[in-house]
């Protein structure tokens, strides 16, 4: 492997890190007291200005106005843009409609594409994945009780989501259903494109997470299909291939998510090694940095960042030359491991603000708020665990006892 960037890369990183620094940071404060949809006016100038930079939708494909960047160079850009909660939405790449757009360009009709992916590409719309169910387990995804039944040339959806994540106002929803109960596990779900404003798609309540329901793009809901009519036409791929589908939009999937969550590292180590150099505790001016338990904390979090980080750019590689099949360990290996750093450098920093970390003074106490979730969503810690335990448990089944 090789860590250095490429000029053109180096171009790029530095140009994000600055738009970052001075013009998404610096909104921070009102994206913390303010609504989602009260901010979007400037949000959208921020994005015209990232267009006119030529940084829009860095991952892409450029037939569709994007930059086309590869798996390792939009890692790189991930990690820059996670260092704010609002850095992925202002340059175009931001999860869900990234991992939409990977399954419609790889999947989609050319009636599809033309459709839902051009315009979401160019941001004029935003979309949802509608997939984890109120009373199933979100770890076993062949557990799912929502239905989409033939009649004549449509699909007829009935069933419950929820965590279907900015549904608030999206243009479409891509839908898992079972379509072909009878077929083995893997083969009775189906990817649906269902447009939000078609009957049957009832939006009931943007979920409150950790006491806030958000709104718009920052928001969870939950939806209720009810009979809600689609064409056949919708359908994404091939009729019983949704989990194939899926499994092509979870492997980059986890290192966009993952390297997002090592910019959150920075950031959030950034503000722990400043607030540790200055809070004054004591009379004759010593700081908080001069603490050993801080100096431990700081070498503690900086080993663990750097060893998190070069777990996920190891697995992007290994994607990029072998697929994701082939990386399926490391892809779960980083699931959990990055996702637990982050917890980490997150739970010290606010810790070394005291009080302050507590307020939404500093975007700390946000951090901590909404990243918990990092060890839930696309299969909880725990699942990984046995997953890739087994996986390596495999391998020696043939080597003996030494």
């Amino acid at each position: 492997m090789d860590f250095s960037l490429s000029e053109k890369m180096d171009t790029i990183i530095g140009m994000i890190d600055e738009f970052v620094e001075k013009e998404l940071i610096a909104l921070e404060p009102e994206f913390l007291t303010r609504s989602f949809t009260e901010l979007l006016p400037v949000l959208k100038q921020k994005q015209a200005m990232v267009k006119k930079m030529e940084l829009w939708a860095p991952c892409h494909p450029q037939e569709y106005g994007g930059m086309e960047l590869d798996l390792m160079e939009h890692a790189l850009v991930s990690e820059a843009l996670g260092r704010s909660p609002i850095g992925h939405y202002i340059f175009g790449c931001q999860a869900p409609d990234v991992g939409n757009i990977e399954i419609l360009h790889m999947f989609g009709t050319q009636d599809q594409k033309a459709k839902y992916l051009r315009p979401l590409v160019e941001g004029e719309i935003r979309s949802c994945f509608s997939m984890t169910e109120v009373d199933l387990p979100g770890s076993n995804p062949v557990l799912m009780d929502t239905t989409a039944v033939s009649d004549g040339d449509d699909y007829v959806i009935n069933g419950q989501k929820w965590y279907t994540s900015s549904a608030d106002g999206s243009e479409f929803a891509i839908v898992m259903a079972k379509t072909n109960p009878e077929a083995g596990a893997y083969a009775q779900a189906s990817m649906i494109i269902v447009p939000c404003d078609t009957p049957g798609f009832n939006l009931v309540r943007n979920i409150p997470v950790m006491g806030h329901s958000g709104d718009d793009y920052f928001s969870h809901a939950e939806i209720l299909y009810q009979d809600c009519r689609v064409p056949k036409a919708n359908l994404l791929g091939k009729e019983g291939h949704g989990f194939v589908i899926a499994q092509e939009r979870l492997g980059p999937g986890r290192i966009h998510h993952c390297m997002r969550w090592i910019g959150i590292c920075n950031r959030a180590f950034d503000l722990m090694c400043a607030r540790a150099r200055d809070r004054v505790i004591s009379a004759d001016g010593k700081t908080l940095a001069t603490k050993q338990i801080i100096q431990s904390w700081i070498a503690e979090c900086a080993a663990e960042i750097q060893a998190a980080r070069l777990m996920v750019l190891h697995a992007a590689w290994r994607i990029e030359k072998e697929g994701a099949k082939a990386a399926r360990k490391e892809i779960s290996l980083i699931k959990f491991k990055v996702a637990n750093v982050m917890q980490m450098v997150i739970d010290r920093a606010l810790q070394v603000h005291g009080g302050l970390g507590m307020t939404d003074d500093t975007i700390l106490s946000f951090f901590f708020r909404h990243e918990r979730a990092a060890r839930i969503y696309d299969g909880a810690d725990e699942v990984h665990k046995v997953s890739v335990a087994r996986k390596i448990l495999d391998d020696y089944k043939d080597k003996g006892c030494g």
